[in-house]
């Protein structure tokens, strides 16, 4: 697509032309999870009316258009991700998922134990912290916390400080879901590696924006969500660098991640089916790379631009209201979060959804980044593709608004 048109792009998603509260929809939650276009729903609802067959074990027509389909969506993924091959691609239910696959894989290889140290940072999602403190409480290892600084950013100085030879994992988002912040993930697995560290990178607020090209980042492990990037819930990916995948042991056991099972002993499958028991979410996996397809046909750098200028325009529109703090730095990516003096994040936020615009407010599962800077939770507003300056002009007249009723 040559020219970007948002109005064009959003004649694609059919739940942005209803209303909320009498009001039309202006949906600024896409942090949370997009909205899907009528060409991925198209294929989901295809798989269920015309392909639907369980894979790799049948040898039946549909079984074996089904396991097709499914390894091209995971060709495609490889592809759009710039990974060394497809076997590196495992599909998971979301990001979550798949950072709890590395770090019981990790548990389990026996390359944490005790008095080693794990580094995370204070920006990240509680699905990048928890996973992290179970295993720290399970085999004596150490959680350490790259300090945010108070514009938002990391401490990169402080990070190189915590690095040591006690140090065998960083891991940490390449984008802020509740600030933006885009932390610099190519330095940060430069000097990870070079203390002998795994690196694992949180994608699930990048995938939708940038483009993602793994060898450059050179990052162990980078796991993402699909229903952040216009795919549906409940299918995630998790890279892994494969040489690492077929060292690592397997986490859940059951059917396809084996070769062959006695009652005395199991050979496990090669990489990624090691690490895919059961039965996966095989329409889920096709629709991710009919997603990807998506965005690859509008340009995902033209996404990116598009959205840059949403946030700009997006952050002079709201300085400009009385009593606002906005979190974060200036170069931000998806996502805007604020508070106003003396006004609940909960209440605003309330008062705005009658008015049809559809925000986050809370703590955006970073409560440790919330304490840091003193607060319980933001307003935050997040942007997809099909998303207006209009929509921006409506925030702001909704936000003067809501402040005239509460203060």
């Amino acid at each position: 697509m040559s020219d970007f048109d948002p109005a064009r792009i959003r004649d694609d998603f059919p739940i942005l032309g209803q209303e909320v509260h009498g009001k039309p929809l202006v949906y600024l939650d896409n942090a949370a999870t997009t909205q899907k276009p009528e060409q991925v729903l198209k294929v989901s609802q295809e798989y269920y009316s015309s392909l639907n067959a369980n894979i790799h074990r049948g040898v039946h027509h549909l079984s074996q258009l089904a396991t097709a389909a499914h390894e091209d969506a995971r060709r495609t993924v490889a592809t759009h991700l710039n990974a060394h091959r497809p076997e590196e691609i495992i599909f998971t239910s979301g990001t979550t998922d798949s950072i709890n696959l590395v770090t019981n894989i990790l548990s389990r290889s026996g390359k944490i134990s005790s008095g080693d140290e794990i580094i995370i940072s204070g920006l990240e999602h509680h699905s990048n912290t928890v996973p992290w403190q179970m295993l720290c409480e399970q085999v004596g290892a150490q959680l350490r916390i790259i300090p945010v600084l108070e514009n938002g950013t990391l401490d990169l100085d402080a990070f190189e400080n915590l690095l040591s030879s006690k140090t065998k994992v960083v891991s940490v988002n390449h984008v802020s879901n509740a600030f933006g912040t885009v932390n610099n993930v190519i330095h940060i697995c430069s000097q990870a590696k070079a203390a002998g560290a795994i690196t694992v990178i949180d994608g699930a607020q990048s995938i939708p924006h940038q483009v993602i090209d793994l060898q450059l980042l050179d990052c162990d492990f980078y796991a993402f969500s699909g229903h952040k990037v216009y795919a549906p819930t409940g299918v995630g990916i998790l890279y892994g660098r494969y040489d690492l995948l077929a060292e690592l042991p397997p986490w859940r056991g059951g059917g396809e991640m084996i070769k062959e099972v006695t009652f005395d002993h199991t050979t496990y499958n090669d990489p990624p089916y090691k690490y895919e028991a059961g039965t996966p979410n095989i329409e889920g996996g096709i629709a991710l790379a009919a997603a990807f397809d998506y965005v690859n046909n509008i340009g995902i750098n033209a996404i990116n631009a598009h959205e840059t200028r949403l946030i700009q325009y997006a952050s002079e529109s709201l300085s400009t209201l009385p009593g606002i703090t906005l979190y974060g730095p200036e170069n931000r990516v998806g996502a805007i979060s604020f508070n106003f003096d003396g006004v609940h994040h909960f209440d605003m936020g309330t008062l705005l959804d009658q008015m049809g615009l559809a925000l986050r407010t809370g703590h955006h599962c970073c409560q440790p980044l919330m304490a840091r800077f003193g607060i319980t939770g933001t307003l935050r507003a997040s942007f997809a593709a099909y998303n207006t300056i209009e929509e921006i002009d409506l925030l702001t007249a909704g936000l003067n608004r809501a402040l005239d009723m509460l203060r």
